[in-house]
């Protein structure tokens, strides 16, 4: 498989060539486009497809790239421009959830910080880390029961435009049907820095607002063992990508 060229090009889609939280590719104030729709669609809440209509905008590009705008909340009932599209936590999921860990240690002094980033891995370590995170990114856009076939199919078609091949592609189709499971994810992290990298994923593809995927987000952090100083520190930096802070 080739996940960690998927996820290579999901996260320079959420965080532009250059870097930044709120610039998507080619150096758009992605956010400011959003949160100008959202307004004009009177809230955003048209559905994944939404663009044929009064705009004439097709709403996947303007996201982003297809795949990552349909993961993020561009399903109906999302707003695209709340606090759901943390472009920022995707964009350096590695460094930002070291900082988490780091933020939490106080005046403690640990000589390891429980596994490499994701951004410092390279080979099967990192396709594996990239399988990870996929996983993770494509059961919390499930967490609020609202993936129907049609968009399952939309999410397959742009991971296929990324360039996946055909493994993966099987792959994908398996995690948009499989039951949602937070142990069985966590059962295939492999430190504690890839369960908060998982976690920190998770965390930028729901809305905390949603009761469903809010509880998604806490059976995982149990499921992870991760403290709860620590996810609580993740949600925070994850939101404050938003905002373009940290």
């Amino acid at each position: 498989m080739n996940a960690s060229k998927i996820l290579d090009q999901l996260i320079r889609q959420a965080g532009g060539q250059s870097g930044g939280a709120r610039q998507g590719a080619g150096g758009m104030d992605l956010k400011g486009v959003l949160d100008s729709l959202s307004r004009q669609l009177g809230g955003g809440e048209g559905s994944a497809q939404q663009g044929s209509g009064g705009l004439g905008l097709d709403m996947k590009s303007v996201l982003g790239g297809g795949a990552l705008g349909l993961l993020l909340g561009s399903k109906r009932g999302r707003k695209l421009g709340g606090k759901a599209l943390k472009y920022g936590a995707l964009a350096g999921v590695g460094a930002l959830a070291w900082k988490a860990w780091q933020n939490t240690q106080g005046s403690n002094q640990v000589s390891s910080i429980g596994g490499e980033p994701v951004e410092r891995l390279s080979g099967p370590a990192r396709e594996h880390r990239s399988l990870e995170l996929l996983q993770a990114m494509i059961m919390a856009a499930r967490a609020d029961g609202h993936i129907d076939d049609q968009e399952r199919a939309l999410i397959t078609e742009q991971i296929d435009a990324l360039g996946a091949d055909q493994e993966l592609h099987a792959w994908v189709e398996r995690q948009l049907s499989a039951p949602l499971d937070a142990r069985a994810l966590a059962a295939r992290v492999d430190s504690p820095q890839a369960a908060r990298e998982m976690y920190l994923v998770s965390v930028a593809i729901v809305d905390e607002q949603n009761p469903m995927e809010r509880a998604w987000l806490d059976q995982l952090a149990q499921a992870l063992a991760l403290p709860k100083d620590v996810a609580d520190e993740l949600e925070r930096l994850g939101r404050d990508q938003v905002a373009g802070t940290s």
